[in-house]
């Protein structure tokens, strides 16, 4: 078996913002396994000051899995605990290695075009007008799920958009989920959540900065709706410390993004400690090429969880590669009548 990577760089359509910055493109790294006349492809979508692995020894890394590929998918794994977006490489492309073609990691009645899933509509940061005509072309796409990023604007122009949203549709109409990515003051965080209560939000996505246990169980006991852990799952490694995170916050939802978590397995895992503490949970993309969104897709309907999952992001990108995903009515599709056009 022979392995190879390579770098590309996805290029944002427009500026995309969270409360951690702006970003205008995205890299990400693709790791081919050549085996019996075979090719497998798998994405490492490094995100840059988010993922646990943005590290200067990154690219080191990969070679060293491409030296020690005949270790196989398993023991790779296990060496790779710093590096979860390369576990995430590795176990998709030992999977499309052994596919009836590269890109049918999970065959199911999904990459048959006979179901779809239900996926929220997600509205970037930015000034106010920005933010408010997103809305309405999510909500004009017909989107059920409206996804909001806050925190990098003023506090109060967002309680508006939210007002917007609620003055037109009602929540038995339109859910709506936040996400702070953080950038609540821990002390004031409550506050804000008592102001968004109005809304009847389903959600808020990670409210304060990570690593404050104590701080975010409060938050999760004395929230009027609920809170749910993203960012706080990042680099945490081995199933006891998860379980102890777990245990000690107590959130309401997980969200999982595998590329940040290490991949399917560790996907796996925080799932079936999220159900042994009765906490829902949803899977999100992590701005990957539509190559990795594909293997997460294939994966996330395979867990038949009826929750709007956060799989929209394969149109932010100009240069993203041709494949049979397909957004329509606030849903996810695979098109079969779509042929894949990847190269690199």
């Amino acid at each position: 078996m022979k392995a190879t990577y390579k770098k590309y760089t996805l290029n944002f359509k427009s500026p995309s913002g969270t409360s951690r910055g702006v970003m205008t493109e995205k890299e990400t790294w693709f790791i081919f396994l050549e085996a019996n006349d075979k090719t497998g492809i798998g994405e490492c979508g490094i995100l840059k000051s988010l993922s646990i692995d943005d590290r200067s020894d990154y690219e080191e890394k990969l070679q060293w899995v491409c030296q020690n590929i005949q270790l196989g998918k398993e023991q790779l794994w296990n060496e790779l605990m710093e590096f979860p977006s390369i576990q995430f490489g590795i176990e998709m492309a030992f999977l499309s290695l052994d596919a009836t073609t590269p890109f049918d990691l999970f065959p199911s009645e999904f990459t048959e075009g006979k179901k779809n899933m239900l996926i929220n509509g997600l509205v970037w940061m930015g000034e106010e007008l920005f933010m408010k005509t997103q809305i309405e072309e999510k909500l004009a796409q017909g989107f059920s799920c409206i996804k909001l990023k806050i925190g990098a604007i003023d506090f109060e122009k967002e309680l508006g958009l939210l007002r917007f949203i609620r003055q037109n549709f009602d929540a038995k109409t339109i859910e709506i989920r936040v996400d702070a990515n953080g950038a609540f003051d821990v002390n004031n965080a409550l506050d804000k959540l008592m102001q968004l209560n109005e809304f009847e939000l389903h959600s808020i996505e990670q409210p304060i900065k990570t690593n404050q246990i104590l701080e975010m169980k409060l938050l999760c006991q004395n929230s009027p709706f609920p809170i749910a852990l993203d960012e706080e799952l990042i680099g945490v490694f081995g199933i006891e410390n998860k379980k102890e995170l777990l245990a000690k916050i107590q959130p309401q939802y997980i969200i999982l993004k595998p590329t940040l978590i290490g991949g399917f397995q560790g996907s796996d895992e925080w799932i079936q400690m999220a159900e042994d503490h009765h906490i829902g949970w949803w899977i999100t993309s992590a701005l990957e090429s539509n190559v990795g969104l594909n293997a997460i897709a294939q994966y996330t309907y395979t867990k038949h969880n009826l929750e709007p999952q956060g799989l929209g992001t394969g149109g932010l990108f100009t240069n993203n590669f041709e494949s049979p995903l397909e957004v329509k009515k606030g849903a996810l599709f695979y098109n079969t009548n779509t042929s894949w056009n990847f190269n690199l």
